[in-house]
């Protein structure tokens, strides 16, 4: 996939966006816009009378834990009241395989939920041209320009919206077993490798990483070696990886840069006294069940993005989350300090594919905060809108405020910005090849290979 690099601008308008809905800050009240008049065909806004009435819409996306889609369906509640649409959510943990298997076979979604704006990109041609209905002018109103380039073709053609983002940088664990083993939180790689070597001596487990996602098992690896190229390179060199604005100025996978990413998570994610199960568990166990073992004390560490506690939800209703909580977390540690720690984001990217009247107006709610006002309240993702409410932040996330304040640089994450094929394909399947034993130089070359020229 080829696109501009962001800007600095760029990079820190989406980093204040994500601050303001992390405080509790932004404008209130959903914004409604105007739209152009395209001739085909003709959507009326929805007046509170069910204009839709009857009508369905689909979504398929990626995500199938109860706790992740009840607030994502609860979002439409609203909005299915007020349009008379019904909104029907499907999820599949192999949706990267079966997306292409519909939209290829003429049977596409009305909508597709991509949580990577690079393998969205496959499919722009038979994507819907959004800005046929939301106009520049409405966008920059409901989002930061950050967070519009991600839905945006080199081309410049529109073919997604962004709907929620998370925070990945992050490192969870029990404040009661951390206190009880009278552990403390590293500030440093070299310190987060103390104590899991402390741990082991203690007789303790230190971490935990299951990978397990269908045809997408590895993508967790992926988010430990954009983490650890963030904190090991310049950022000119992340942005060559991953969204090389000159094709021939490409930083490879066989660089000496990304090699080094790749060894670093080895020394945690390879090392048998450090995995919960062995390393082998790592594959084998659903990413889903990721905060279970440290709910328990069977691990005490496991790096995971803001959404992990979405996914207890449905076994661990009262789950509690800050230093006094079930469960807390802190910044993936600094590791060169030349190079700061900087914050990996990331977020699903919504495209039409099916141009109705009524899919247009669900892309259209989608734009507003309030199409995921439950998953905010809730804290299981943040909302990349401008018109998010102050009075649904939570509490307990706001530590991720300000983790973002102090953050270094912001960067999106690696493997979704890269073409469908390398993202979503030859990088995870060489993250599981690698932890599976194989040789890392040619598992290298061979994702260098299957970069589209």
């Amino acid at each position: 996939m080829v696109m501009t690099r962001k800007s600095p601008f760029i990079v820190i308008m989406l980093l204040v966006s994500m601050i303001l809905v992390a405080c509790g800050g932004g404008q209130g009240g959903a914004a409604t816009g105007t739209d152009t008049q395209p001739t085909q065909p003709d959507a009326p806004p929805a007046t509170g009378d069910q204009p839709f009435a009857g009508t369905t819409v689909t979504i398929f996306g990626a995500y199938t834990e109860p706790g992740e889609v009840d607030v994502f369906e609860a979002g439409f509640e609203p909005f299915e009241a007020e349009t008379g649409i019904d909104v029907q959510y499907e999820g599949a943990s192999d949706f990267e395989t079966l997306i292409a298997t519909r939209v290829e076979g003429n049977n596409p979604p009305d909508i597709a939920g991509f949580p990577q704006p690079g393998l969205m990109n496959r499919f722009a041609d038979q994507a819907v041209d959004l800005s046929q209905f939301l106009e520049q002018d409405y966008l920059e109103q409901q989002y930061d320009p950050g967070w519009i380039v991600f839905g945006t073709t080199a081309e410049g053609k529109l073919i997604g919206i962004v709907n929620r983002a998370v925070v990945k940088s992050l490192v969870w664990y029990s404040p009661q077993y951390f206190n009880e083993a009278g552990y403390t939180i590293p500030a440093t790689w070299d310190e987060m490798i103390a104590l899991s070597d402390q741990m082991v001596a203690d007789g303790n487990t230190p971490w935990y990483a299951p990978m397990e996602s269908g045809q997408a098992t590895g993508w967790v690896g992926t988010d430990w070696i954009e983490d650890i190229m963030l904190r090991t390179t310049m950022l000119e060199n992340y942005d060559k990886w991953t969204i090389p604005a000159n094709p021939d100025d490409r930083l490879l996978f066989a660089s000496p840069e990304v090699k080094n990413a790749f060894e670093q998570m080895g020394t945690v994610l390879l090392n048998e006294d450090y995995m919960f199960g062995g390393t082998l568990t790592t594959l084998r166990d659903r990413f889903f069940d990721t905060g279970k073992v440290l709910l328990n004390g069977e691990a005490y560490l496991a790096k995971q993005g803001s959404y992990m506690p979405g996914w207890l939800a449905d076994d661990f209703p009262d789950l509690t989350i800050g230093p006094e909580g079930d469960l807390n977390y802190f910044l993936f540690p600094e590791i060169d300090p030349q190079y700061g720690s900087p914050i990996l984001v990331g977020g699903d990217v919504y495209s039409m594919f099916n141009d109705r009247p009524e899919v247009r107006e669900v892309i259209r709610y989608m734009t507003t905060a309030q199409s995921i006002k439950p998953a905010v309240e809730t804290g299981v993702f943040i909302a990349p809108h401008k018109d998010v409410d102050p009075s649904w932040a939570t509490a307990e996330f706001r530590g991720i405020a300000e983790i973002l304040l102090n953050a270094d640089a912001v960067r999106f994450d690696g493997s979704d910005l890269m073409p469908g094929q390398v993202g979503a394909g030859t990088f995870w399947s060489g993250v599981v090849d690698y932890i599976s034993g194989d040789d890392l130089d040619p598992l290298l070359t061979d994702i260098d290979a299957s970069w589209p020229q």
